[in-house]
């Protein structure tokens, strides 16, 4: 079985992710099921994305097709 790639999510990759997709803030918040806020906390680095926000953000950067790298898990 293939292992799946892990992202270590920091300030930076979030916010790279969201202008990648040219999304705001919000459209990302809704297409992760989390609240607007909480994306902002991210990308200031207030906090980081951990568990099954991870995991979404992982898909979503796949299927919106962002370069980013796989990190240590």
């Amino acid at each position: 079985m293939a292992k799946t790639r892990r992202v270590k999510w920091d300030a930076r990759s979030v916010k790279g992710l969201r202008r990648h997709l040219a999304i705001t803030q919000t459209e990302l918040a809704e297409e992760l099921g989390v609240r607007q806020q909480t994306v902002s906390e991210w990308e200031t680095g207030q906090y980081t994305p951990r568990g099954a926000s991870e995991k979404l953000l992982n898909m979503v950067a796949e299927r919106g097709g962002f370069p980013y790298r796989a990190g240590r898990s």
